[in-house]
This record gives structure tokens, sequence and C-alpha cells, in this order.
């Protein structure tokens, strides 16, 4: 199976780290490619972003809808296995999940976790959106298909982007995404629990201020299980690679890491 990872060479030699970013539902590789991927491979990081089997360039699209979170698991190891060396791994919403079962069992540097699934599984993003559309979640688990969640322009803008994100830029990236596996969005329920207690990793928890799906709460409750602040951005919604805000993020992962010797 061929598995999409995208490397972007850091310019200059400031840093020895290399960074993974691990993307979430409905998206791939290419969230990372227009801010994240430039912005810490100028500042001296080497930068990759997988996409997750069934995803963007990878293969095992057929199969999607059963791919469980242990098969991104897998993935995450092939990458390991192609980075080679030591790194720290990134992960937005059902990445963020995925990375926190990687680092249960495997050694990173560092973990940054990006309006994450919590430790508390997706039920309680599952109530927000099933408040917002209830018949988009109920055609979703109807059918199987986690698709119907985001399928229009207007349920992507609400449950991923701010208010104020520019039409076109919705457009833009709505047309990038895809359907997403029921089995991880049934493991993220309660079928593949976490345990944060195995994690050796340090953890940077950070949440957005105006996410719709990952709520504040859930981002302080995250923070707690791995015994440190969560770090909450203003005027940044669930997307926050994408967001207008998006440097707000990206300049604290920074600081973090400097601040970890990395």
């Amino acid at each position: 199976m061929n598995l999409e990872l995208v490397h972007q060479q850091a310019v200059g030699s400031d840093h020895s780290t290399p960074l993974l970013f691990i993307h979430g539902m409905w998206h791939g590789a290419w969230c990372w490619q227009e801010y994240f991927l430039p912005f810490f491979s100028q500042r001296g990081y080497d930068s990759y972003a997988l996409s997750l089997r069934g995803h963007a360039g990878s293969d095992a699209h057929d199969g999607l809808r059963w791919h469980s979170i242990d098969n991104y698991v897998n993935d995450i190891e092939w990458a390991a296995s192609q980075i080679g060396r030591p790194f720290a791994i990134i992960g937005h919403s059902m990445g963020g999940y995925v990375v926190q079962k990687f680092i249960e069992s495997h050694h990173a540097l560092a973990a940054v976790l990006l309006a994450s699934v919590p430790t508390t599984t997706v039920w309680p993003a599952t109530f927000r959106v099933l408040r917002m559309h209830p018949f988009s979640v109920i055609k979703a688990i109807s059918t199987l298909r986690m698709y119907p969640v985001v399928e229009t322009l207007q349920l992507a803008q609400d449950a991923l982007f701010s208010k104020t994100m520019q039409a076109n830029a919705v457009k833009k990236y709505h047309a990038a995404m895809q359907n997403e596996s029921f089995r991880a969005y049934a493991d993220m329920l309660g079928l593949n629990l976490l345990h944060p207690k195995r994690v050796k990793t340090p953890v940077l928890v950070i949440g957005a201020q105006d996410d719709a799906v990952i709520g504040v709460s859930d981002v302080k409750a995250t923070a707690k299980a791995y015994d440190t602040e969560a770090v909450i951005i203003p005027s940044v919604a669930h997307d926050v690679m994408l967001e207008a805000g998006w440097k707000s993020v990206a300049d604290r992962m920074l600081e973090w890491f400097s601040e970890k010797g990395l």
C-alpha cells in the first residue's frame, strides 16, 4: 500500500527535529501545505505531512469505511520509518486522537494536539454537531458515511471554519474534502479508548476559542489528562491550520518547541 508523505525540507539547519503533521476527518496532507509546512520549514524544521490510508493521495480509498484508528497508527509507524530519526508529531482533530494512540506505545520527542478529539471521546463533539445540524448526523449514522456532516459548503463552514472566512476559501477547502471512515468514528466513540497515563511524551494542547465542534471545556479536559495547561487561541475556529489566524497557532507551537529545546 502506498501512502502519501509530503516533505518540505528545512531552510538552513537550525533544528534537528523533524515535524510530522497528521490531519483530521475529511482532510489529507493538503491541509498543512498552504501555511504550516512552509512556516516551519522556513524556520529550520524538516516538515512532513501524512495522508492516512484512504485519504488524498494515499491508497485504500475503496476500504475507507472500515479503516480503524489502529490502522491509522500503523500509517504513522510507516511514516516514522521513512523519516528515520526521532521527531515531534502534531495531530489535528481526529488526527489528534490518532496521535494520542500512537504515543501510548511509541516514542516521540514531543506531541502537539490541535483542536483534538479529547480523551473523553468524540461524544461531546457529536452532540454539538447534532444540535447544529441533526439531519446531517442522522444521515451519517444511518448510511455509515461521515461525509454528510460536511457535504455542503454551509455545513462545512458551520463545523470547521469561522463565520468570517471568505466564501472562495471555504469553497476551495471544501472541494478537497472527502468521506471519512465510520469505523474510526466508532473507535473514537468508545471502541478504542485512550489511555493518557501510558504517555511519557511531552504534550502541548491547543484549542480554538471559536471552535463549534471541540469545545474549550474538552480542550481543558485533555490538557488535564496530560498534566498540563491548555492553550486557547482566540478568533480561530476548528480548522486552525487553515483559519486566517493560523499564525497565532503556529507561533505558539514554535515557542513551545523552543522551550523544549527542539
